[in-house]
């Protein structure tokens, strides 16, 4: 017969650790990150979905912000039979809008594993997230924080631009009005293209 104290999880037990790093445009501006514990750990148990979303009631973490689904995604921590390891799948819970992993564009209810490093992103909001691995079992520590930069442009996954960019190089100049723009740039000879 076991012990219970070799199936208890102890406190020295090293718990795996999802590190998500957040970041929007308006953020300074607005308080979005309002209800989640920013800089402090929070445990939680692993057979509980993780869900973060606008619904402070139906989901783990809130974000302050009408634009975001009432549920916008889950965290489900799984463990294989040939890895000791906990692992996580990630799936959108929003019908309104998509959800993308490294690039990878999940409709509502689609799920995939959720890699060791992840850039997800849905709306304005890029979060990266990274996955620390432990020893306990039973249960895993979610920390957040906020970054002054995009994770896309800090870890260099940025996807390219879809926007052309006009002979002057500077990308800046496009989101100018096409008479502010002829103002700045000069007329455009006739076999020139300008692009909005």
């Amino acid at each position: 017969m076991m012990n219970v104290s070799q199936t208890m999880e102890t406190e020295e037990d090293l718990l795996t650790c999802l590190h998500i790093k957040l970041h929007h445009p308006q953020q300074s501006c607005k308080g979005l990150y309002g209800l989640l514990p920013l800089g402090t750990g929070s445990r939680h148990s692993a057979d509980d979905p993780l869900r973060l979303g606008r619904d402070a009631q139906a989901c783990t973490f809130a974000l302050v912000d009408v634009r975001v689904s009432r549920k916008q995604l889950a965290l489900h921590a799984y463990r294989t039979p040939q890895s000791p390891d906990m692992l996580f799948t990630i799936q959108n819970l929003s019908q309104r809008g998509r959800l993308s992993v490294n690039s990878s564009e999940l409709d509502y209810l689609e799920r995939t594993d959720l890699p060791d490093k992840a850039l997800v992103r849905f709306g304005e909001y890029e979060m990266l997230i990274i996955r620390e691995s432990g020893e306990a079992k039973g249960s895993f520590e979610v920390d957040f924080e906020v970054l002054a930069v995009p994770p896309s442009r800090e870890t260099c996954t940025g996807e390219p631009s879809m926007t052309p960019v006009v002979e002057t190089g500077s990308h800046a100049m496009n989101s100018f009005p096409g008479e502010l723009r002829v103002g700045l740039l000069g007329r455009l000879e006739s076999d020139e293209t300008c692009y909005s």
